[in-house]
């Protein structure tokens, strides 16, 4: 099985997560969003993939998305200040050929394996 994280390796859970899916030995691509972020189109396909809108997956914590108004943005709007500022994506979400995950808290990655 192949496996795509994206992962903050400063986060515990995006840590976590990733021994998981270490441990389950499925072919994986590690890709630090922080460095690489997603594009908008990319985002659009996760979030649809995972049945969740862009707005469930705003980080909140450690960010300014509050005081931006984002968690009652559109979502056109949460997606550009997402791609503009990759922080203010919740992470890790997993994508795996059984669908997509934000794995919080980690054990959910092991829906998709």
């Amino acid at each position: 099985m192949k496996a795509t994280i994206w992962h903050n390796p400063d986060c515990g859970t995006s840590r976590k997560t990733l021994a998981i899916l270490e441990e389950a030995g499925v072919d994986l691509t590690v890709i630090e969003y922080l460095k690489t972020p997603p594009t908008r189109e990319k985002l659009i396909q996760l979030y649809a993939d995972a049945g969740m809108t862009p707005n469930q997956g705003l980080r909140l914590r450690g960010t300014d998305a509050e005081e931006r108004g984002l968690p009652d943005a559109d979502a056109g709007t949460v997606l550009d200040a997402m791609v503009a500022e990759p922080r203010l994506i919740e992470r890790p979400l997993v994508e795996t050929e059984k669908g997509v995950l934000l794995c919080r808290p980690q054990e959910r990655v092991r829906e998709i394996l």
